[in-house]
């Protein structure tokens, strides 16, 4: 059987036919993947940091076709696949230098006290080390930097794991030219077969099986909550249970603070509401929720957002089933008791379109309703009124796991909202001062993870370095001969990395 992809922009079967693996294919993948994990978890930072930056290199050679290709299957405009393509080879570039650098292995040696008492003291050295084979679920809304080669496996390859990616069925030309990316770097740095491979399935049989098979050893995921919880479920049914690294869902509370709506009322509304509808609203870091407490600059502010989301036009969602969900999702959260729509696009175009909408609820319609604090994934938010401080802080301590919380203040403000703040640590993964929550900046201290319902270890991040943590774990080496020990651990420190010797900070050798 073979699968073809639809152009969202106009719905025309764009060229280009796709086999669907069958579960041979998968045992094959797998069995290759374990097998080349033996040659592959043991190659040096060097060796992984030069075939990174070919993979980066090999998908800069594919050129126009690649965002061509890209933009006909989601949807998405060129200039934001291009940036995106930057931004993917960004995160493989960061990678192999953190791989040079080689101190994200954490290494850590007790040095042997033989004549201590009552007893000797063993020579213990501990380093991160790599879990094996990988499975990674594509995501639609980023067809290159969530996806194929994306940061899953980006962070995963370089931790030293082969990856085996289920392709998204909305974008298998993108796939398909990835892959081959992919495929040239795994020949021209002369690695094994197995390290990399992409899998197609008709339905969610093979992802399914994907996680079940004894050959996975952990999984990423972005997508939807419905979706990776599933994963994450079967996962931890397995007889031997594998961790599902999965980012789901967050609607991401924008906290506007009095001081900072009578300063700059208007100048937030058009803030948000190009935040809003960035992208068709089809990001993970949407402001789903704006809450602020009952005032006329909230009422101000309420009618300037309004009017800024009436003259937004819709925009191509990524496919027609992301659009379909948005509209019934949309239509269901404004019909729960209390909600008032305050404005939607005067743009009434049908077709695979995401129209955007803004409506308002008090705290306490929101807080009796669980519906209300459920993500609508498009171009929609949800302004909360309080009456006061001490309800807003009630309503913050009542919201699940987040990627994100967003503060909007002015100096007055910070006086009185310590409480908000320190539940805001509580709720999600990174709290963000007067900005706006669409746009991860991939680098080291960047934490786009948070608690549950957000993603399934609150304890992660899928953006930035300590990406690659996911893919490793703690071995310990205990009156190891210095011959066998990883070069990170030995006595002469022959790559020069920072490790806690005895206690302390040092790249220095040891004797």
């Amino acid at each position: 059987m073979e699968l073809s992809v639809v152009n969202p922009k106009n719905g025309e079967i764009l060229p280009g036919k796709y086999p669907v693996n069958d579960l041979n294919d998968l045992d094959k993948a797998i069995a290759e993947a374990n097998a080349a994990f033996e040659q592959y978890g043991k190659l040096s930072g060097e060796t992984k940091a030069a075939f990174l930056e070919t993979i980066a290199d090999e998908i800069l050679a594919l050129g126009d076709e690649l965002i061509s290709r890209a933009s006909d299957e989601t949807g998405l405009p060129e200039a934001r696949i291009t940036g995106e393509r930057g931004r993917t080879m960004g995160q493989l570039k960061l990678f192999a230098q953190l791989l040079r650098a080689g101190s994200w292995v954490e290494a850590s040696i007790d040095t042997a006290i033989p004549d201590r008492e009552p007893i000797p003291k063993p020579d213990i050295r501990k380093m991160l080390r790599p879990i094996g084979p990988v499975a990674v679920f594509t995501a639609s809304n980023f067809p290159l930097a969530f996806s194929t080669a994306g940061g899953d496996t980006a962070s995963a390859l370089a931790a030293g794991n082969p990856v085996i990616v289920k392709a998204h069925n909305a974008h298998l030309g993108t796939d398909r030219l990835i892959t081959k990316a992919i495929t040239n770097a795994v020949n021209k740095c002369q690695l094994p077969k197995g390290v990399f491979a992409s899998l197609v399935g008709e339905d969610f049989a093979l992802g399914q099986k994907l996680v079940q098979h004894e050959g996975i050893h952990a999984v990423g995921f972005t997508g939807s909550f419905t979706g990776g919880k599933a994963l994450f479920d079967l996962a931890v049914k397995r007889d031997i249970p594998i961790p599902v690294y999965a980012e789901m869902s967050s609607i991401n509370p924008t906290i506007l603070l009095p001081g900072a709506l009578d300063k700059n009322g208007k100048a937030w509304a058009e803030k948000l509401a190009g935040s809003i509808t960035l992208g068709v609203g089809q990001f993970c870091t949407n402001p789903g929720l704006v809450i602020g407490i009952s005032s006329p600059a909230l009422d101000a502010f309420c009618e300037e957002l309004a009017a800024q989301i009436r003259e937004t036009p819709c925009g191509v969602m990524l496919h027609e089933g992301i659009s379909k969900n948005y509209e019934a999702a949309r239509e269901e959260a404004t019909n729960q008791e209390g909600v008032e729509v305050l404005g939607i696009s005067s743009d009434d175009r049908q077709g695979t379109l995401g129209r955007p909408s803004v409506a308002m609820v008090d705290a306490e319609n929101f807080l009796e309703n669980e519906r209300l604090s459920q993500e609508v994934f498009g171009p929609y938010s949800l302004v909360i009124k309080c009456r006061d401080e001490g309800e807003l802080l009630r309503l913050l301590e009542n919201v699940e796991g987040q990627l994100t919380i967003t503060f909007a203040v002015e100096d007055a403000d910070f006086s009185t909202c310590s409480r908000l703040i320190s539940q805001a640590e509580r709720k999600a993964g990174r709290i963000i001062f007067n900005g706006v929550p669409t746009g991860v900046e991939v680098c080291h201290s960047m934490v786009h993870g948070g608690p549950f319902p957000a993603t399934t270890d609150s304890r992660t991040t899928s953006v930035g370095t300590d990406a690659i943590k996911r893919f490793a774990r703690p071995v310990c080496y205990q009156d190891a001969p210095e011959s066998i020990l990883p070069a990170e651990l030995r006595d002469s420190n022959p790559l020069g990395v920072w490790r806690l010797v005895n206690g302390e900070m040092t790249n220095a050798t040891i004797g």
